[in-house]
């Protein structure tokens, strides 16, 4: 079929954001139900289809991980048919970026971690050096992150606090000097959040941690490019991860608290690697 032939069924299969919806099937019935056309979506979303004897039909339109769509369709005496632009809304949940690369930007991202002190007040801490990507899979379901983070770059605005995290008695910077996370799959848990399922490597020691993810939002960047934005959260307890260092002060109450609270603030671009600016 000749796709510059105006005849025909037309239209596209987007995201209320505007993404493309390639995997987009459009499957059309005459008034007594029975199917006369079944089409997908090409990869930039759009939906072409040959004429249709003239009547009124309707076209819906089905996609994994999103609500299916109903629309009348008239087709003219020419067997041209125009179904417009399909929005369609994700299966309980806000629309999300579309699949493949994405690189975190350490620049307008933040890894910090909160800890009791003395059972009193909370010390805030955060980690200078760090990078990571995120590959997000068509399902969403199946996506994956991988993060690194120096583990010497600990900022707390102490000096000498600093040092001694740095030191065998916490995060053993010398030794394993690489804090790694890998993400390797989500469960929904709400309109915009999920479960990332993976696991953190520190101090040498790996186990099960999962975050609590909440996607905010993506669009156009500076540069030409786009952003999407994430906050992640987990809780983290010190003795799993081989770091027992706990002084007692005289009244009995410990200098450091057992849980750690770690607080994500991650912006990605699309694309393998970040602009330049």
């Amino acid at each position: 079929m000749d796709i510059n032939d105006d005849r025909g069924l037309r239209g596209a299969a987007r995201t209320k954001d505007g993404w493309a919806v390639p995997q987009a099937i459009v499957t059309v019935t005459d008034l007594q139900g029975r199917q006369v056309a079944r089409v997908q979506a090409t990869a930039d979303g759009a939906v072409r289809a040959d004429p249709l004897p003239p009547g009124t039909y309707t076209a819906i339109v089905t996609a994994v991980g999103y609500e299916p769509a109903a629309r009348t369709l008239m087709v003219t005496g020419s067997g041209a048919a125009d179904l417009g632009t399909l929005v369609l809304a994700r299966a309980g949940g806000t629309e999300l970026p579309p699949p493949g690369p994405w690189t975190i930007d350490p620049a307008h991202s933040g890894v910090g971690a909160v800890a009791r002190h003395m059972g009193l007040s909370s010390v805030r801490g955060r980690f200078g050096e760090f990078g990571g990507r995120v590959e997000i899979a068509d399902p969403v379901e199946r996506s994956r992150v991988t993060a690194r983070i120096d583990a010497a770059s600990i900022d707390t605005g102490n000096a000498v606090r600093d040092e001694h995290l740095r030191s065998a008695d916490f995060l053993n910077a010398a030794e394993h000097p690489v804090i790694e996370y890998v993400g390797e799959g989500l469960t929904a848990r709400g309109p915009d959040r999920w479960t990332v399922h993976g696991s953190l490597t520190l101090n040498g020691v790996t186990r099960p941690v999962d975050l609590d993810l909440t996607y905010l939002g993506s669009g156009p960047d500076m540069w030409g490019g786009v952003r999407a934005a994430f906050r992640a959260t987990t809780e983290l307890r010190r003795t799993d991860f081989a770091i027992k260092f706990n002084q007692i002060l005289e009244a009995g109450i410990a200098t450091v608290g057992e849980s750690l609270r770690v607080e994500l603030e991650i912006q990605a671009a699309q694309g393998e690697t970040l602009p330049q600016g």
